[in-house]
């Protein structure tokens, strides 16, 4: 407030004069404040025609994050995703605004907020139905919780299904699409592991196999998608509900939540939550606070679900107990 009243006084009340005023010495304190972390924000999206997009903007505060400025910055970064058809961050970047790449734009408007503002990602998913889910963490914060999901069909039954498992993308958090989408070599860990256990716990030589199998596919049925226990419906998977509806899932990426930290990383999903093929690699552990996914608890660096998860994604989503 008083860098804006001290802008006022300098530019004798001309408020347009008074705004540049502070542009300018925005733009001074933006190399100071590159090195800051942008730990809040927002997901936005928009599906049109068969074209889901998302867009993940990142600021310092909570404070930011919900002050109408930045979320119209936000809006006004989807809108020129949207229209420019960018499909990877550089390019949306460098899209022209006005005579100047959208990222001079950018920290130009961080410069007025007087943060480091960050366009993190983009995603875009297309398919023949396509749900965009968006969920507030905090009733006083935008969304910070997104899934882009598609199927290859039409209708009342596939849009119920995409909507309905795009919300159990959002709760679940899978880290792959399909069994084929996760790395042999994590595979072949897990399988490792399982047989290592299962002797460890003096198992039969005979029963080894089986047991291994049993464990491999308990793993699966934790990281893939179409392999987890539908969230409305734990009667069900979520492969069977989509076949109910006469679907398919596409490659499309299910994008979880700001700040980054959070995004699963689907080489399309968060960006925060959209779903193609996640890179090798351990997942990141999901932590506590303001904006980040409140599926979990964390203990002594260990992450578990709230017991209330379910409960609360059946309720929003009309789903029956299980």
């Amino acid at each position: 407030m008083m860098d804006v009243k001290k802008a006022l006084d300098e530019a004798n009340g001309d408020a347009e004069k008074a705004i540049e005023i502070i542009r300018i010495k925005g733009l001074k304190g933006a190399t100071k404040r590159e090195g800051r972390s942008t730990a809040e924000g927002l997901v936005a999206a928009k599906v049109s025609n068969g074209v889901g997009v998302m867009i993940e903007v990142n600021c310092e505060t909570d404070f930011v994050a919900k002050a109408d400025k930045f979320i119209q910055l936000a809006d006004k970064v989807l809108a020129i995703a949207v229209e420019s058809g960018a499909a990877d961050l550089e390019t949306l970047l460098a899209t022209d605004v006005d005579g100047k790449p959208l990222s001079e734009v950018v920290v130009e408007e961080g410069a007025i907020l007087g943060e480091k503002v960050v366009v993190r990602r983009i995603s875009r998913v297309e398919g023949a139905t396509v749900d965009a889910y968006l969920h507030k963490t905090s009733k006083d914060l935008p969304a910070q919780v997104g899934v882009l999901f598609a199927v290859d069909g039409e209708g009342e039954a596939a849009t119920t299904a995409a909507h309905d498992v795009a919300v159990h993308i959002a709760a679940m958090a899978p880290n792959y699409l399909t069994r084929e989408d996760v790395p042999a070599e994590l595979v072949e860990s897990e399988r490792r592991i399982a047989e290592e256990t299962a002797k460890a716990e003096g198992k039969p030589e005979a029963a080894l196999t089986k047991i291994v199998e049993g464990r491999v596919t308990g793993f699966y049925k934790g990281e893939v998608l179409v392999d987890q226990a539908f969230a409305k419906d734990a009667k069900k998977s979520v492969a069977q509900v989509l076949e109910e509806a006469g679907v398919k899932e596409l490659p499309s990426r299910v994008s979880a939540s700001a700040p980054s930290q959070n995004w699963k990383g689907w080489p399309l999903r968060w960006p925060p939550l959209l779903h193609a093929r996640s890179p090798p690699g351990p997942r990141p552990v999901p932590t506590t606070g303001s904006g980040r996914i409140p599926f979990f608890r964390v203990t002594n660096g260990k992450a578990s679900w709230k017991p209330s998860t379910l409960s609360r994604i059946r309720r929003r989503t009309g789903g029956g107990s299980s």
